[in-house]
């Protein structure tokens, strides 16, 4: 479902804020039976060159939904967390109870409010759930960022007759899922009773060359890709057990990669 849609539902109500505004939390969520809370800078990049600016959205932020949850009688939080929390541990599949090894702020901040998260459920009788997303990729990703995600930014620049610019050899490994199946996980755990941390991935490792050769089939563009130095910060591989997730409240993703990309190829193609 999409924003129009939303936007078009008889008790639908678009309230535009911060989560870093605790008043107009506080007067938002009174009478609400959930709070999806999505909102972060989602960028290491960005948290490498400005630490402060994320803890205050992603660390404080995530306490100011979580207090006024509380305050307003809130029963149930579920959350975006990140699988930039396992860092670089070598062990694969990352499992839930792996202790973190955060390389970039970015990551801290959302360890910090996974913590909060629990303590809150353990204090104040709050259930969170804190999902951590892999490799999210979709329609409508912002590709013009200096901070975007990297299947937006391969596609765009694919479409523009441009080579895509990968930041290191390629070989790193990225555990992708479709937007919808992190819909699906989002619905599942609020509908169920369920608490803790919980991997939202597709399972499967990819490569940032393989994901080129894909797409280069796919938009039919043959572009040789660029190759930069590796950002820090930046983990080099990564893979999900998804069991618990599966176990807790019914999470399995629905929607091959292939077909994934394919559906988000043809809405940019549509846009370009």
């Amino acid at each position: 479902m999409n924003i129009e849609h939303l936007l078009d539902h008889p008790r639908a109500t678009f309230i535009e804020g911060s989560i870093t505004d605790l008043d107009l939390l506080m007067e938002t969520f009174p009478g609400a039976d959930g709070i999806f809370h999505q909102a972060a800078i989602p960028s290491v990049p960005r948290s490498v060159k400005d630490p402060i600016e994320t803890n205050t959205v992603n660390a404080a932020g995530t306490v100011n939904v979580l207090w006024a949850a509380k305050e307003c009688g809130v029963p149930s939080v579920v959350a975006a967390s990140t699988s930039a929390i396992y860092g670089d541990d070598p062990a694969f599949p990352k499992w839930e109870t792996m202790a973190p090894t955060p390389l970039s702020p970015y990551a801290v901040s959302k360890l910090a409010g996974e913590y909060y998260g629990k303590v809150f459920a353990n204090l104040y009788g709050i259930r969170t759930v804190f999902l951590r997303y892999f490799n999210v990729f979709g329609p409508r990703q912002d590709p013009n960022s200096e901070y975007a995600a990297v299947i937006p930014k391969f596609i765009t620049r694919l479409l523009d007759g441009k080579p895509p610019i990968i930041y290191g050899d390629g070989e790193q490994t990225r555990d992708f899922i479709f937007v919808a199946d992190v819909v699906r996980a989002n619905i599942l755990a609020m509908e169920s009773s369920v608490s803790g941390v919980f991997n939202v991935a597709g399972g499967r490792r990819i490569s940032l060359n393989e994901l080129a050769a894909s797409l280069s089939e796919i938009t039919g563009i043959s572009e040789r890709p660029i190759y930069g130095p590796s950002r820090p910060g930046d983990v080099r591989d990564s893979l999900a057990d998804i069991t618990p997730a599966g176990e807790a409240f019914g999470f399995s993703p629905r929607h091959p990669f292939d077909e994934g990309l394919r559906e988000t190829v043809e809405w940019f193609k549509e846009r370009i």
